[in-house]
């Protein structure tokens, strides 16, 4: 079978590899339809990503059909439209054992760590599998994952209707954490560069925007909140200031939640963090959000439907990356689909 390997930073090939087969353990064999281009994999191909190996099929958006199952298979069927959890953990450790498996000490996530889904064909565990919706099709089904990772950074902000939340960064990301967020009834700002994506966010539920480029954001933040400054703030654009920025505006007792993967320093000072007894707190993948967001597609409170920018061919993944790389103002988010 065909996949998109990422050799060493800059360099993706289009490779030939054996195609799966089912064991005891990986028990369910998913023909891929659909994969998402994330920053993370952008961070991947760019060598940027200090969690990734190399070499590496990249893509942890996974959605597929369901051609072959084990013996020991359950729920699912042949024939399923399914979404693939990236989250490998070992159940042992610390973290596992304290139901944060998505930062076990040993974690292993697909297309960062092993293979993921840009190729034809993955094996994995029943329990790692979910089905979709019948009406969602496979390239807005992309979009299930990323909410999974919006629902983890408004858990791990514990986010709620007396909050003023700051979104940083209005991006694919930004705007997943957006699409949650406002199922909380927190007042949300948002912050971007792009005049155009500030204006989308406000139509899909933000009730303030301010653009990085026009405004002193630190100002306009208090100012949009009484001088006290948001009591939740999530960086979805991980920058050199963000983070600085970020402890900067939050209000006292409020929460700084980061989600970025950059290793550049950035200059922090302890006092902004102690003076205001500022929560600053990492969000990492999801942990067992799928089933979550499934609900909320569901019971029609999430839509997903018509976030996707552009498609591409998985064997023209190469162009797709260059596209990426062009920062044209039209992305939103981008997909591979398997159709040949």
């Amino acid at each position: 079978m065909k996949a998109v390997m990422i050799r060493k930073p800059y360099d993706l090939q289009i490779i030939e590899m054996d195609k799966p087969v089912i064991t005891e353990h990986n028990n369910v064999l998913i023909k891929m339809k659909a994969a998402g281009i994330c920053g993370s994999d952008v961070g991947i191909y760019h060598g940027q990503n200090a969690a990734a190996t190399y070499p590496r099929v990249i893509g942890h958006e996974m959605v597929g059909e369901v051609i072959e199952i084990g013996n020991n298979c359950t729920k699912i069927k042949v024939g399923n439209r399914v979404i693939i959890d990236q989250v490998v953990n070992c159940g042992e450790c610390y973290a596992c054992k304290h139901g944060r498996g998505n930062v076990c000490a040993n974690l292993k996530v697909r297309g960062v760590h092993i293979h993921g889904g840009y190729r034809e064909y993955i094996a994995v565990p029943e329990c790692d599998v979910y089905i979709l919706p019948d009406d969602l099709s496979y390239e807005d089904a992309v979009m299930i994952e990323p909410a999974t990772i919006a629902v983890q950074s408004c858990s791990r902000a514990e986010l709620c209707k007396e909050d003023t939340l700051l979104i940083l960064g209005c991006g694919a990301l930004g705007s997943s954490i957006l699409k949650i967020a406002r199922l909380s009834g927190a007042t949300i700002i948002v912050v971007d560069v792009v005049d155009e994506k500030i204006e989308r966010a406000k139509e899909i539920g933000a009730t303030y925007g301010i653009n990085l480029l026009k405004e002193d954001v630190v100002a306009r933040a208090k100012e949009l909140t009484g001088g006290y400054g948001p009591t939740v703030s999530i960086d979805a654009a991980c920058t050199k200031d963000s983070l600085a920025t970020l402890l900067e505006l939050t209000g006292n007792a409020g929460r700084v939640i980061t989600m970025g993967f950059s290793i550049d320093p950035t200059v922090v000072t302890q006092f902004k963090i102690t003076s205001k007894e500022l929560d600053v707190r990492g969000s990492r993948l999801q942990n067992k959000k799928f089933q979550e967001v499934l609900n909320l597609v569901e019971e029609g409170n999430l839509d997903l439907k018509n976030s996707i920018s552009h498609t591409f061919n998985y064997l023209d993944a190469q162009k797709a990356f260059d596209f990426v790389d062009s920062k044209d103002p039209s992305i939103r988010k981008i997909v591979l689909t398997f159709d040949k």
